[in-house]
């Protein structure tokens, strides 16, 4: 399988990363126990929640790193001490590593991925983190949304070719089809991560023929079981699909087979599906898909089926790959806690801008079940060391108005972190992807369809346990008695 591991990404990082790290060692602290979170700010489109995806490319990324000496010579004509550069030589991934599992449905704020460990080697890993994490749970996100739109129909992504990259194309894919489509376009993904590949003709094939009735007759002889014609390429009700329906009498059915579906590319696709549903369906052919595609996205989609089309699945490629309404998924790296004598002591980044006031602590995530419908509660986010009895009661509250308080009874609660690295060892398996999308589609179907709104979703609400509150409490007013001192 070609993966990450056949690609030394070590260097891909911010070279600011390597600037502290020089100095961490310099200043004696290359041992010193870090703790930092990855999380995230917005929901991408303004939606409800996002889909966790990268963990498999990150597991690759963090069990090969290695420092070769065409990096350190570089890194010697940045400064760069010869000791650290010694240290780089010898470099050996030492840190913890917790992750929400792909294709968890996630919520701003709360940690998303936690690594502990020696302070150079946790910070050396931010870029990757959040460019592995932040690209494919933007994809995975988006395309769980698409997915919903189609309201039960199946969905292809067709955006290779407009992706920003050849990584972004595969590693789109796979996120793709973690968020809920069905198949893919970009037929690597079927050889390296076992992802769908299919595909039918492009308007090139009936150009080359003398006609497109000949065009049509040649294809459906070489795939009579798997017949889905583009009939765009001239005039959709005029000539493509009077000339599908004749290239499926001639080629298709006396081999004993039926013809798998059309293809529209162009036009007014709404109008177009309700008249060549009706054509196809006097011809003979009411089992004959209609497939649509064409700078689809999932507004488009939506309002396609309120207004009726006649579509069976869509292939949906730019808006997808690019997540192009929303292409920035926003997750930050903070540092939380730096461990003294094994005890983690907290750390908070303090802002005029509220939203960037990180929460500090070394801390754990659950999300609480409702016993009786099955359906998530809310998200808890907890000291490290907090246990969660649930067979009690148990009062939550919102960290910013805090006289908005519910107790929750009869629930289950569920860590959603998984160890993945322990002690520089990977401890996780990855899932199949097939099985990874069977996860997410079960996972989204725990919240409610008040949080899956399209538009003015139900705020999830991810809240903080009374402990972790108070500690961040405490630091918020130790830090302003520090600015009032020193103002006097």
């Amino acid at each position: 399988m070609n993966t990450l591991q056949s690609r030394n990404l070590t260097m891909l990082m911010d070279f600011y990363e390597l600037s502290m790290a020089n100095g961490y060692f310099e200043n004696g602290m290359q041992d010193k126990i870090a703790w930092f979170d990855m999380f995230y700010r917005t929901v991408p489109d303004n939606g409800g929640f996002a889909v966790m995806a990268g963990v498999r490319q990150l597991i690759d990324y963090l069990e090969n790193l290695r420092f070769t000496e065409a990096d350190i010579a570089l890194l010697r004509k940045k400064d760069c001490s010869e000791g650290f550069l010694e240290y780089l030589r010898n470099f050996k991934f030492s840190c913890d590593v917790w992750a929400i599992p792909e294709g968890t449905p996630i919520f701003p704020g709360e940690p998303i991925v936690t690594v502990r460990g020696p302070v150079i080697q946790a910070q050396l890993v931010e870029t990757m983190i959040l460019l592995t994490i932040n690209h494919q749970s933007l994809i995975a996100t988006k395309a769980n949304r698409i997915k919903r739109a189609a309201d039960g129909r199946t969905v292809m992504e067709f955006g290779s070719r407009r992706a920003q990259g050849f990584d972004a194309a595969i590693y789109g894919a796979r996120a793709a089809y973690i968020g809920g489509v069905d198949a893919t376009a970009c037929t690597i993904n079927e050889r390296d991560y076992g992802v769908p590949a299919v595909g039918t003709m492009a308007h090139s094939w009936v150009q080359l023929f003398g006609n497109e009735l000949e065009a049509f007759c040649a294809y459906a002889r070489l795939y009579p079981h798997a017949c889905t014609l583009l009939v765009d390429t001239y005039n959709v009700l005029k000539s493509g699909i009077p000339n599908a329906i004749e290239a499926f009498r001639r080629e298709v059915v006396p081999r004993g087979f039926r013809p798998a579906g059309i293809r529209i590319d162009s036009g007014d696709i709404t109008y177009l599906s309700k008249k060549a549903r009706k054509m196809l369906d006097e011809a003979g052919f009411p089992d004959c898909k209609i497939v649509a595609s064409n700078s689809l996205d999932e507004n488009i989609i939506r309002d396609m089926l309120v207004q009726g089309a006649q579509v069976d699945s869509f292939g949906v490629g730019e808006r997808l790959i690019t997540a192009a309404s929303a292409p920035v998924f926003g997750g930050v790296y903070k540092i939380v806690a730096v461990e003294e004598n094994g005890v983690p002591q907290p750390r908070i980044k303090l802002s005029e801008n509220v939203t960037k006031i990180t929460t500090p602590c070394a801390k754990k995530v659950y999300r609480l079940f409702d016993n009786d419908t099955g359906k998530a509660i809310a998200d808890l986010v907890t000291l490290f060391d907090e246990k969660l009895d649930d067979s009690q009661p148990y009062e939550l509250f919102d960290p910013v108005y805090t006289w908005k308080r519910k107790t929750v009874t009869n629930y289950t609660a569920k860590e959603l972190q998984m160890q993945i690295f322990d002690g520089g060892k990977r401890c996780y398996e990855n899932p199949e992807i097939a099985d990874i999308r069977t996860y997410c589609f079960a996972q989204v179907e725990t919240l409610w369809d008040e949080v899956k709104r399209f538009e003015n979703p139900h705020r999830y609400y991810v809240d903080l346990s009374e402990k972790l509150w108070s500690e961040k409490n405490r630091l918020l007013d130790e830090y302003s008695d520090k600015v009032r001192h020193a103002q006097d």
